[in-house]
């Protein structure tokens, strides 16, 4: 540890002199005036209602990125106006190469920011810059929204009612945008005018230029809502319960071959369900689901796993995506998120209405409700899963309590359970975060876990420190699973293990740096690992991660070099993609190298590769996606996955194990659009088909037709297949 340590302090020391600075929010906010109308104005992207002429433009806006604090090279003006219905939004995208400038790969909702132009907006109508409601679009008019909470926990698949058109033209593109008032949380006030919180900002995707209405560190998003500038003159009509029916019809057809007498080969099927959203006040939102179905969420894609560590797979389901931040409760296992290859979540939600292997358990109802504020958060979870083959009939319930103190800290606690007819598994978790300064933070957690089916108890802790600014992200993090901790309903990565996981990461900027016509930012990182066997206090594994070399590009393409020492102790054997590797001590060295174009051009490449030792034998590593977007309405991808082992293991394999897939997006508009994606994996002869047609013929109502294959050898004796077509047609009514 001594040797991580002298390292860290050298750097600090070296680095010191240079502007670090996470500057405090200006005393004087920067104000957007809102203009009254009294009729309603047709959302076309154009701005040629009389009514625009009557708002007065935005301040200026601040270049964040790459030069904090300068004047932008390209102007964004902003307009607002207000009717009793909604809040109208007109943003003018100056460039001087107009439509040339112009970059988008797709019309995915919830776009990858990285790759297309974008405008954001954050409001916060409680001005209590913490909370925020996320808006953003792209050129063509593609919707990506979200929650965020103090600018650390985000809802990222929560979908707002609002409408949005656009238009490009050779002075750049403007967007046109309408919110219901119901769409967004404010309070109920004696007050006839309000004013908000609010942040916009914008990049420009060429130069990977992003500025915003209120300046904020570029270490920070523009969620963090205490440097948000003002949104004055708001006479928002008194907030009231509102209620959103989206029930929906499916039928289905399923094919089964290869299976044996016990499986039917046809079947068909008829179900109705639906949900509905209640949002009793601006603080509380309750959902029912019934007869839960997610036909048309994406299917999880194959990975081929070399680690002992089972694949964290995220959740994919709509129902269980919104609100997520407050029950995510836990640290992640992205070292960039400083939890190393640990990974502790007393809850998990894909432990409801799926198996280990994700095929799906019916759900026959479940509620949610959520309540928000500036002082304290609450929720509950309650789900009934079908009984399904040998998996019994199963209760869920999940409830969690936070409370909001000082400027950005707050103290909670989650509880789980799961009952079934045979017992009942109880997790109960106490966490807590605290923000000690802008740029210092600590989070802490204490989870048990008890069974009455297996009669054990176990475990788990961690505490992790922060420290993140312009230069600078360090952090330590000291966790503990006990070998009997077992959240049923939650996930954890290993356990009976002691783990100790530090790093640093410095992004460098400076005046020495090299090539800043191209070259963004120097950023050398280190983030050691350390596992001692919690019962026994052995060292299991220790693993050195060391990037000497990652460049962060002008484009936003990157490259990047690390060098891996690690030594494992395995208890016991253990199999990857077939190769049986024997317990016993290793010590091995590998490699890996990154390198990606410019994510936003037409045609873009990511490409990885490992290489090195790997336990008694050698294995190298590729992966490599291609992607072809020669306008938004059509999006080609093709990726390639190849492990090559050689002489590992007991047995001194030497075999290639390969991955490919497959995946086109063609839309005529954001609303109708054809998704296919097939996948191919030689580690167990497996053959992948989901095609997709989805069509929103009013704002979040849809019609799905889906079709999926699943070909596989099991055994390697006979080819399995199913396949399934699916129509689904959902329909979206807000009072």
């Amino acid at each position: 540890m001594k040797r991580f340590l002298l390292p860290l302090l050298l750097v600090w020391t070296g680095v010191s002199a240079q502007d670090a600075e996470v500057f405090k929010p200006d005393s004087i906010k920067k104000e957007l005036r809102a203009i009254q109308i009294h009729h309603k104005l047709k959302v076309d992207g154009l701005l040629n209602d009389e009514e625009w002429k009557l708002a007065p433009s935005s301040p200026h806006f601040t270049q964040i990125e790459p030069f904090q604090g300068n004047k932008p090279n390209h102007q964004t003006e902003v307009k607002v106006l207000y009717n009793k219905h909604f809040l109208y939004f007109g943003i003018i995208s100056k460039d001087s190469l107009g439509k040339k400038a112009i970059r988008a790969t797709d019309f995915k909702r919830d776009f990858n920011a990285l790759q297309h132009d974008l405008i954001m907006l954050s409001f916060d109508g409680f001005n209590d810059q913490r909370n925020a409601i996320s808006l953003g679009t792209n050129p063509y008019g593609v919707q990506r929204d979200l929650l965020s909470f103090d600018d650390l926990y985000y809802d990222m698949d929560w979908d707002g009612l609002w409408r949005v058109r656009t238009s490009r033209s050779d002075s750049g593109w403007v967007a046109e945008i309408a919110i219901p008032w119901q769409t967004l949380r404010y309070p109920k006030t004696a007050d006839s005018i309000q004013n908000w919180g609010i942040n916009i900002y914008r990049n420009r995707r060429l130069s990977n230029e992003v500025s915003a209405l209120s300046a904020f560190p570029r270490s920070f998003t523009a969620m963090r809502m205490n440097y948000a500038g003002k949104l004055t003159n708001l006479k928002p009509p008194p907030p009231t319960s509102n209620i959103r029916f989206q029930p929906y019809f499916l039928t289905s057809y399923d094919h089964y071959s290869g299976y044996d007498a016990s499986v039917k080969p046809e079947a068909t099927s008829v179900k109705v369900g639906g949900e509905m959203k209640w949002a009793i006040n601006t603080n509380t939102i309750f959902d029912l689901t019934i007869n839960t179905d997610f036909a048309q969420a994406d299917a999880d894609r194959q990975v081929n796993n070399v680690s002992r560590f089972s694949v964290f797979f995220p959740e994919r389901r709509q129902f269980f995506l919104e609100n997520a931040s407050l029950f995510g409760v836990g640290i992640s296992r992205n070292p960039d998120e400083s939890g190393g290859n640990m990974r502790i979540q007393p809850f998990f939600s894909r432990r409801i209405g799926l198996d280990d292997k994700g095929n799906p358990i019916p759900i026959e109802i479940g509620g949610r409700i959520v309540y928000r504020s500036d002082k304290r958060n609450f929720g509950a979870i309650l789900m009934r899963q079908k009984e399904l083959g040998d998996s019994p009939a199963t209760n869920f319930f999940v409830g969690r309590f936070s409370e909001n103190f000082g400027k950005q800290n707050r103290v909670g606690g989650l509880l789980t359970l799961k009952n079934r007819p045979d017992g009942t598994n109880v997790v109960s978790t106490v966490d807590a975060f605290f923000r000690l300064s802008d740029t210092h933070s600590l989070n802490t957690l204490v989870s048990q876990s008890s069974s009455s089916i297996t009669g054990k108890n176990g475990m788990s802790a961690y505490a992790q420190y922060f420290f993140v600014n312009n230069q600078f992200k360090i952090w330590w993090t000291q966790s503990i699973v006990t070998k009997d901790y077992d959240p049923e309903l939650g996930f954890v990565s290993r356990n009976d293990v002691v783990a100790t996981t530090p790093g640093i990461f410095w992004w460098y900027r400076g005046k020495h740096l090299p090539f800043k016509k191209w070259l963004r930012a120097w950023e050398p990182s280190i983030f050691p690992e350390f596992y001692h066997q919690a019962s026994t206090g052995k060292l299991i594994e220790r693993v050195w991660t060391i990037y000497p070399i990652w460049l962060n590009l002008q484009s936003g393409g990157y490259f990047g070099y690390s060098i891996n020492p690690t030594y494992q102790y395995l208890t016991e054997a253990f199999e990857p993609l077939g190769v049986k590797i024997g317990a016993g001590e290793y010590n091995y060295v590998r490699h890996q190298m990154y390198y990606s174009t410019d994510p936003s051009r037409v045609l873009n490449l990511q490409v990885g590769y490992s290489g090195g030792s790997y336990f008694n034998g050698h294995l190298d590593g590729a992966d490599a996606t291609l992607q072809f977007a020669p306008m938004p309405h059509v999006s080609l991808s093709g990726r390639f996955n190849r492990n090559h082992f050689s002489k590992v293991g007991e047995n001194q394999t030497t075999t290639n194990v390969d991955l490919y897939s497959i995946e086109g997006r063609f839309a005529l508009n954001p609303r109708l659009q054809l998704i296919g994606f097939y996948q191919r994996n030689s580690e167990n002869s497996s053959q992948n088909y989901n095609i997709r047609f989805s069509w929103e013929y009013q704002p979040l109502s849809y019609i799905y037709l889906v079709f999926n294959q699943q070909a596989f050898n099991p055994y390697m004796e006979r080819v399995r297949v199913e396949n399934h077509v699916i129509t689904k047609i959902s329909y979206l009514k807000q009072f």
